[in-house]
């Protein structure tokens, strides 16, 4: 797969207390394949494959205080130069850009609503080798209680340029990438707001969907193997959609094209 421009989602992955039962988990619900766990100096970071090609990673959590949950990796060119961005946009490096191995370089970040992403500078690993079909990467967005900080900050960090719209009374906007004409045809992400309909408690985050045949079956899948459905299958102008999280607690949403 070719290069992904600067800012597009290239790479997601899974920090788990219990490595075996994700891949238990994912390679029922999902149909993946796990190849051997890097060594200790990659953090036992796991590759998952669909139809023989790379689609998301697993890793055991490091430290049983980080949260259990799915990442999502913008691609950057330049990972030290984007950095100096976030920080000048308002936002916060978590962790500073390093090398891994030849792999990449990978660095974490957290927009001014708390949001936390990472980004990855490809050396050998270039992200997704397979997304937009069916068990694979399909859409990012972010859900957010500062709206005007964070649109701002996207735009000065990544260029993104906005299709803002209104689907029965939800506010959402899309970001297409920089030298696009803004539109469905070129989001490569959203963003949506967290109202007082979600709990307060609820941090901003960012929300990874896959790609599935059929999100009502998938949905039976996800109660069976021990994870939740937090919320119910419902259909949009883009699919069918529920939001899920798997037997460790790690959320995440499932799509299956228009009916």
């Amino acid at each position: 797969m070719a290069g992904f421009a600067e800012g597009t989602p290239c790479w997601v992955d899974a920090a788990l207390p219990d490595l075996d039962a994700g891949k238990r988990f994912y390679g029922e619900l999902f149909e993946w394949t796990f190849g051997g766990p890097a060594g200790p100096e990659y953090g036992h970071y796991t590759q998952a494959y669909s139809e023989g090609r790379n689609v998301a990673a697993l890793a055991p959590k490091p430290d049983g205080r980080m949260p259990t949950v799915w990442n999502v990796y913008l691609a950057t060119r330049d990972a030290r130069a984007t950095a100096t961005r976030i920080r000048e946009a308002g936002g916060q490096v978590i962790m500073d850009p390093m090398p891994v191995g030849p792999f990449g370089t990978s660095a974490m970040a957290a927009d001014p609503g708390g949001a936390v992403f990472g980004l990855w500078q490809p050396g050998t690993h270039h992200g997704f080798e397979q997304l937009n079909k069916p068990y694979s990467y399909c859409w990012t967005e972010v859900y957010t209680r500062a709206r005007d900080e964070v649109d701002t900050f996207y735009a000065r960090v990544f260029g993104y340029l906005a299709d803002d719209r209104d689907d029965a009374g939800i506010e959402y906007r899309a970001w297409s990438p920089p030298g696009t004409a803004p539109g469905p045809d070129t989001a490569i992400a959203g963003r949506s707001v967290l109202t007082s309909a979600f709990p307060e408690a609820l941090p901003a985050h960012f929300l990874v969907y896959f790609a599935v045949p059929d999100c009502d079956t998938s949905c039976a899948t996800v109660r069976r193997l021990g994870g939740r459905v937090t919320a119910d299958p419902f259909d949009t102008p883009h699919g069918r959609i529920a939001v899920v999280a798997d037997n460790q607690g790690a959320a995440f949403a499932l799509l299956s094209e228009p009916r």
